[in-house]
């Protein structure tokens, strides 16, 4: 493998600090060396770079917000799960069993019924004198 310049190898840090960057030049569709460019022109510290810098107690926070909602959700389900009488749920889904049962009972009947009504074709009516 060659070896990198070493302006190449700092570029590649620079990018590595700067996911939003990374992100951006992906969804853009642009070139690499177009920020390869406008990194050598400015150097790193310039304030266009600023947007694309990861923002670790930003970071932090969204993090701890999703930690604080998936906890919620599992102290919600747990609460729900306690109140549930295992006994009157499980009569619940055999009534509600009973009932699909009879409504493709009353399916079935209706389908049989419509196919008996229906009048037969009598082939010989088609024919043409």
């Amino acid at each position: 493998m060659e070896d990198l310049h070493p302006s190449v190898v700092s570029f590649k840090s620079f990018i590595n600090s700067h996911p939003a960057l990374i992100k951006e030049i992906r969804k853009s569709g642009r070139s690499w060396q177009e920020y390869y460019e406008k990194w050598a022109l400015l150097g790193e510290d310039d304030s266009y770079w600023d947007k694309y810098k990861v923002d670790k107690h930003k970071e932090n926070v969204n993090e701890e917000k999703e930690s604080v909602k998936n906890t919620e959700l599992v102290s919600q389900l747990m609460k729900y799960t306690s109140n549930l009488d295992v006994n009157k749920m499980q009569g619940q889904v055999e009534q509600l069993s009973k009932a699909v049962t009879a409504i493709q009972e009353m399916v079935s009947q209706f389908k049989k019924t419509q196919k008996n009504n229906q009048p037969e074709k009598d082939s010989s009516k088609w024919v043409q004198d």
